[in-house]
């Protein structure tokens, strides 16, 4: 059971840091500037923010800054799908590790927790494979059965590029039945 969670707890670290790979190389914010000179530039705007709302008479609760891009956004649903799959993976480990569970049980939830970890690995590879091979800005993955949704952000997307993208996730995915593709338009 220790191995399953830290195969879990690994394969979610990998997914972590493919996805921010892929943001600090496809950024355009990112090239040619120092990480650590855009978090200063971002703390310095968030504190004038403060500051101007300070003035305003308004309370520092009520001004937030957010700065975000497309890829921001596409992380962040990353991030939500990622922790979604370790609730349930973590709710198979502690349903197994009762030890009232049958023997077939213990299979079905080991294959569920497998087929979560096989679901990421696949995404993460699709991802990066739609955003180098179409030269696109961001691409989220999500695979739910052998329902595949992959949303792209694109101003347009020409239907071979669409075509493109189902041979990958067919390529990719042995069970896709359903794949939805949809671009969002870049900001």
């Amino acid at each position: 059971m220790l191995l399953k969670k830290q195969t879990v707890w690994l394969l979610t670290m990998l997914s972590l840091v493919v996805v921010l790979s892929v943001y600090y190389l496809t950024s355009p914010e990112q090239q040619g500037t120092n990480m650590a000179v855009t978090e200063q530039e971002q703390e310095k705007e968030k504190d004038q923010a403060v500051e101007k709302a300070k003035e305003s008479g308004s309370s520092e609760e009520k001004a937030q800054v957010t700065i975000s891009s497309g890829d921001d956004e596409f992380a962040a649903m990353r991030i939500a799908i990622d922790e979604e799959r370790s609730k349930q993976s973590e709710k198979y480990d502690a349903e197994m590790g009762k030890g009232d569970m049958s023997s077939e049980d213990i299979n079905k939830a080991y294959d569920a927790i497998e087929q979560i970890s096989e679901a990421r690995i696949s995404e993460e590879i699709l991802e990066t494979t739609i955003v180098s091979s179409l030269d696109l800005e961001a691409a989220l993955v999500r695979i739910e059965g052998s329902d595949v949704n992959v949303l792209v952000k694109a101003d347009e997307l020409s239907k071979e590029a669409a075509n493109e993208i189902v041979q990958l996730v067919d390529s990719e995915v042995k069970n896709a039945q359903n794949v939805v593709v949809e671009h969002q338009p870049k900001k």
